[in-house]
């Protein structure tokens, strides 16, 4: 009976390692391959009167990463609603217009 448990979990451990093998060689997500990984954020937050309106809006900017959020509150809903993105870098590189 003891040999029995002994081949049986000599078996298990040989799955579980050819397993592991198996998905440590598989190749990336295409989102892991990126050449430049996010930096966690540095976030701000402040709030403001939007111009749509009597609304308030929550703007939060996340410093290391260069990108901005614009979120208000639905109270008939009582949910949070995603208003608009801007990426800072794209901001700082455009061309000047007039």
């Amino acid at each position: 009976m003891r040999r029995r448990q002994t081949r049986a979990l000599i078996g298990l451990n040989a799955v579980l390692l050819v397993a592991l093998g198996a998905v440590s060689l598989t190749p990336n997500a295409g989102a892991q391959g990126q050449k430049s990984p996010r930096l966690p954020g540095i976030y701000s937050v402040v709030g403001g009167e939007l111009s749509s309106g009597n609304a308030n809006g929550v703007y939060v900017l996340d410093s290391a990463n260069r990108e901005m959020i614009l979120l208000s509150w639905d109270n008939s809903r009582n949910k949070v609603n995603f208003l608009g993105y801007r990426d800072l870098n794209s901001d700082v590189n455009a061309e000047p217009t007039r």
